[in-house]
Formats: C-alpha cells, sequence, structure tokens
C-alpha cells in the first residue's frame, strides 16, 4: 500500500480526480467529511443512544453521542502525530502532493467521528437482539430463502457493516449518501471483509465483517481505489485494513477503556479506591503529586487521572504505529495498536473490573433485557407488514402500521433480503427513546 493511494480525496460519483495541491485549505475536503457527519441525522440519533447505561437520565453518563466526539478528539491527536512524522519520513507527500500532516488528523477524526453511527439501540445488545430474531426467533423461517452470505449478514447483524451502509447507500434523489472521501470511508472500515467465511484468521481484520451483501460492489470500489491489499480465497471478498483504521481503533480503545470506567466511577459501580488504584498504574511516570494532592473532590482527581491516561495511551499509540509503519503498509501487521501498548496489562484490568462492575451490573442487564424484547418485537411486526405489503395481502393492520414508517423509509424492495435487511435497518437507526415509543404505540 503507498500513502498516495490511500489518501486519496475522491467521492462516490466522481468522474475527475480530485488532487490534494488544488485543495483549498479553508475547506479541505478531509474536514467536509467530518462536517458532513456532524450535521447527519444518524449522527444526531446517537444522543440517545446507549453507550454503557440504556435509558440512562444521569447527565454525567456518556451516550454514543458523547462517546463519538470522545473518540474524534482523540483521533485527531493521534492522527496529527503520526502525520507529522509520515510527512517527515516521505517528504514527497508535502512537496508533489501538498499534503499535511494536519490531513492525517482529519481523516482519523472524521472516521472516528462516525465509527459508531451504524449501531442499533440498546448498545451491543441491540445487534444481537436483531441476529436472534433470525437465528432463533420468527425470523428463522427465511434462510431457506436466501444465500449464505445473505442470511450471515442477518443473523451476525454487524453495526460497522450498518455504519459503512449509513454513510453511502443511495436513496431517490441522494446518491452515496453523505459522499464522504473514500480516505475517510477507509478509515472507517475496520474489518474490510463480508460476513462468509467468518473469522477466518487470528489477523484483526478477520474480527468481524465490515459491508452487507446490499454494499459489496461499492465497497470493493473504495478498496481497490485506495489499493488495499486484497486477501486473494476464492470468490470471498476480503482485503486487509486501511492503516489509518488501526489509529481509529486505537482512538476508540482508549476511550472506552478509560472513559466507560470513569462512568462507572462516577455511577457508584466502581469504588474511588479501586478506580484511584487502577488510574494511578497507567499515569505513574508524569503524575504531578502536588497538583493531585491539591485535588479536593473526587470527581476532579479522577477527571486529572483521565486525562494524563489518555495522553500516556495516545503517545504510546503513536509509538506503535509508527515502529510497525512499514510492515502495516506490507499487510504484515495484523493486531491492534493497543495490543502491543507498553500498557496492556494495565489497560486489561481495567476492562476485567468494567466487564465485573459496570458492563454486567444490574441496571445494565435490566436495560438490555427490555431492549431485546422492544428490537424483537419491531422486526416482527415491521416486517410482517412490509412482506405482505409486497405480496399483495395487507390488513389493515398492516396498512396503519406501515404509514408510521418515516417517509424515507417507505421504499419498495424487490427481494426478500432486501426488504429483510431495511427493515433492520429502519429499526437500527431508531433511538433508544424512540424504540420504546414504537414499542408503546404498538403495543
Amino acid at each position: 500500500m503507498t500513502w498516495e493511494q490511500l489518501l486519496s480525496l475522491k467521492r462516490q460519483g466522481d468522474t475527475g480526480k480530485r488532487l490534494r495541491i488544488e485543495q483549498d485549505d479553508t475547506r479541505l475536503g478531509f474536514e467536509v467529511d467530518y462536517d458532513r457527519i456532524i450535521f447527519s441525522a444518524p449522527f444526531r440519533s446517537l444522543q440517545d443512544k446507549t453507550q454503557v447505561i440504556p435509558l440512562s437520565k444521569t447527565d454525567f453518563v456518556h451516550t454514543r453521542l458523547t462517546h463519538s466526539l470522545e473518540v474524534s478528539v482523540v483521533g485527531r491527536s493521534i492522527g496529527r502525530l503520526v502525520g507529522k512524522k509520515i510527512i517527515e519520513k516521505y517528504p514527497h507527500l508535502k512537496e508533489i502532493h501538498g499534503y499535511q500532516p494536519n490531513d492525517f488528523g482529519a481523516i482519523v477524526a472524521a472516521a472516528s467521528l462516525a465509527h459508531d453511527i451504524g449501531n442499533p439501540p440498546f448498545g451491543h445488545s441491540g445487534e444481537k437482539a436483531i441476529g436472534e430474531y433470525f437465528s432463533r426467533g420468527n425470523g428463522q423461517q427465511f434462510k431457506e430463502q436466501l444465500s449464505p452470505k445473505q442470511w450471515q449478514d442477518l443473523v451476525d447483524f454487524e453495526g460497522n457493516a450498518n455504519g459503512f451502509s449509513v454513510l453511502t447507500s443511495s436513496r431517490p434523489g441522494i446518491e452515496g449518501s453523505l459522499r464522504l472521501s473514500y480516505a475517510t470511508l477507509g478509515a472507517f472500515m475496520k474489518y474490510p471483509k463480508e460476513s462468509l467465511p467468518k473469522k477466518p484468521s487470528t489477523n484483526i481484520s478477520d474480527k468481524k465483517f465490515g459491508f452487507f451483501q446490499t454494499d459489496k460492489a461499492f465497497f470493493q470500489e473504495v478498496a481497490e481505489e485506495l489499493g488495499l491489499i486484497k486477501i486473494n480465497t476464492g470468490d470471498d471478498l476480503r482485503y486487509l485494513r486501511h492503516p489509518l483504521a488501526f489509529l481509529v481503533e486505537a482512538a476508540d480503545d482508549i476511550c472506552y477503556t478509560i472513559i466507560d470506567f470513569e462512568d462507572g466511577i462516577n455511577l457508584g459501580l466502581v469504588s474511588e479506591d479501586f478506580a484511584l488504584e487502577y488510574l494511578i498504574k497507567l499515569v505513574k511516570d508524569t503524575i504531578d503529586a502536588n497538583k493531585y494532592q491539591a485535588l479536593t473532590t473526587k470527581e476532579d482527581r479522577i477527571s486529572y487521572l483521565r486525562a494524563l491516561a489518555i495522553g500516556n495511551l495516545i503517545n504510546d499509540a503513536v509509538k506503535v504505529f509508527l515502529e510497525n509503519e512499514e510492515a502495516i503498509l506490507k499487510g504484515e501487521f495484523h493486531h491492534a495498536l493497543t495490543d502491543k501498548s507498553k500498557y496492556k496489562a494495565q489497560m486489561n484490568d481495567i476492562i476485567k473490573l468494567s466487564v465485573k462492575n459496570i458492563y454486567q451490573s444490574r441496571e445494565v442487564i435490566e436495560k438490555e433485557l427490555k431492549g431485546y424484547q422492544i428490537i424483537n418485537s419491531l422486526l416482527d411486526k415491521f416486517i410482517t407488514a412490509y412482506n405482505n405489503q409486497f405480496e399483495g395481502k395487507t390488513s389493515n393492520y398492516d396498512q396503519l402500521l406501515l404509514k408510521v414508517l418515516p417517509e424515507k423509509h417507505r421504499l419498495e424492495k424487490e427481494t426478500l433480503y432486501e426488504r429483510l435487511m431495511h427493515i433492520c435497518h429502519f429499526v437500527s437507526l431508531l433511538t433508544d427513546g424512540n424504540a420504546l415509543l414504537y414499542n408503546e404505540m404498538l403495543g
């Protein structure tokens, strides 16, 4: 892979080249990506989607929106630091093509901002609830009518693949959805493969999948334009990830490790003594003891340690990336950057404590159970009505039900797979609160 290709400014539908050296630096294409995501309806809906605590009314608990904004800030810092060194190493990127260190930060920030845009309501349990509707619920009836890959898309419904669809899928009058630059889409694509074969290797790029069968052709176009390395395994479409996707992943890993932990502390799910013990292990080399001792509240002490921890993890992620940059470009590096971090043990300790005290707390489990029931009910009712409409046998109830679909979702889809994906897509874009309202309205 080469940086010249990887930093492509091309957008869906372009017929000519977009050259960095010809860009207006007051309205840089990579920064336009960020703006388009910020102003999009799917991004705004993240303000009422679960990060850790579903349906929480506590002010300081993170939603997907605040989490995504924080990941984008961390991602921008990592990208700029990496970009500075890459430009120094390959001066022709600046001298001939016009790229700047901040371009790397802008790409990573935009991709980080969008990294959760395809996640259904109720957190990761929302993905599992959609999948289990097909693998265990009434959706099982459709299996024999779908190809293996189409079926796998549904039973392993994946927020990353749904995010790619949100960012790129056309609808009447809106070609290419947000029309982001291919560089930003590449950085977004953490798992550049289709749903089958499932986890064909231990390569980090194969952990999950990154696109549905509906989006396969455009996904391939983006990957080829960027020069991603294709894994030749028969008719299965798999690539190695864009180098900047490692930075997006690191920004996400850093934020959810440290900030979810902070939420747990503020909710009283993790004691302050435990928290301080775990966080101090991450910052012992950079902490200002006098400043720390002067802080009189738990919130200020935790906030100070959190900021230091994130700073240390940013610098470490940059170091790991730069040490392995040539191997990454050759497709020979197959790990998350945080897996090679000198703080890996400390991060794992925090994650273990978070799993025990936060992610498996009674409050989280009760809300996730509610989410399962709601998503299963909504899928069942809307899929039945939508398929009945296609087959010309709608009941009065079906007709009323379809009238409450938002206008942009009242589209006709010819194949069963497209109809099932269309309703899954609709449900996935609901906020936690809207899903609850729909469920109450439909009974």
